[in-house]
């Protein structure tokens, strides 16, 4: 593990594995360098590119701030290129593909873009997020009430059934979901803009003109399928890959080999 310094002095942790191209994982909501599906990613394209997994602030060994603007998570994107060498790849996926995106609209350092099922609503195929959404998840962790937090953003943000949601805190990952729920504060501010059910909102990244590949599972819900469709038409040199078989928790051997192909063409 090692550190850079944000914009703000903020220090961020990160993993670096392999010889290559810098290639940059960003997590999803409630991931981090150690938790979740990036780390067996980067295994599996360490061979061929210079993979970095970094913890995005307020997780794991990074540190944050007291008040939160996405500016500050492009930043720490911005100091790990810079300590990759001034230009990179990026990979995001969810949440962390909107943050993904959204650093591509900011900094020329981005050469090529890939983003795996970033959670935007753009039709009536599933309701939009409440409008009261922020205001409860905010209630909620100010009262410190970080089991309710994760609920809330499983049921009114990712969309699970009530029953599924009732049952996770028997899950054994139960305890790690509630140490990062102050950060669904943060991916809340970053797409709630973009989960409202209209397709008009994706206008904000239609200068976005790095390569991007834009992908989703051929077995993820239609709203998801249909988001990534108009977030591809979106983007001036984006293109739509479906990957058959695969849902929101894409299988790490599925997904590698589509990036190298896609990063190495």
């Amino acid at each position: 593990m090692s550190f850079v310094t944000s914009t703000d002095g903020t220090k961020i942790a990160f993993d670096k594995i392999g010889s290559g191209s810098p290639l940059i994982l960003v997590d999803g909501a409630l991931c981090s360098r150690t938790n979740g599906p990036n780390p067996a990613v980067a295994a599996l394209l360490q061979q061929h590119f210079t993979v970095y997994t970094y913890d995005r602030r307020g997780r794991g060994e990074s540190g944050d701030t007291p008040f939160y603007h996405v500016d500050r998570e492009i930043e720490d994107i911005a100091a790990i290129i810079d300590e990759a060498g001034g230009a990179a790849y990026v990979y995001g996926i969810s949440s962390g593909a909107a943050l993904a995106l959204e650093a591509a609209n900011r900094l020329s350092s981005i050469k090529k873009l890939a983003l795996y099922e970033a959670p935007f609503i753009v039709d009536e195929s599933r309701e939009p997020v409440p409008n009261d959404y922020m205001s409860q998840m905010e209630t909620l962790l100010t009262s410190h009430r970080r089991g309710a937090a994760v609920k809330l953003f499983m049921r009114k943000g990712v969309g699970l059934p009530t029953p599924l949601v009732a049952i996770m805190p028997l899950m054994p990952a139960w305890t790690k979901l509630k140490k990062v729920a102050h950060t669904l504060l943060y991916d809340t501010i970053l797409t709630i803009d973009h989960q409202r059910g209209v397709k008009p909102s994706l206008n904000r990244w239609a200068n976005v003109t790095v390569p991007t590949l834009v992908a989703v599972g051929g077995k993820s819900p239609a709203w998801m399928r249909n988001a990534m469709q108009a977030l591809a038409d979106i983007l001036p040199n984006a293109r739509l890959q479906i990957l058959q078989g695969q849902t929101h928790m894409i299988k790490p051997t599925m997904l590698a080999p589509e990036l190298l192909r896609y990063f190495t063409d």
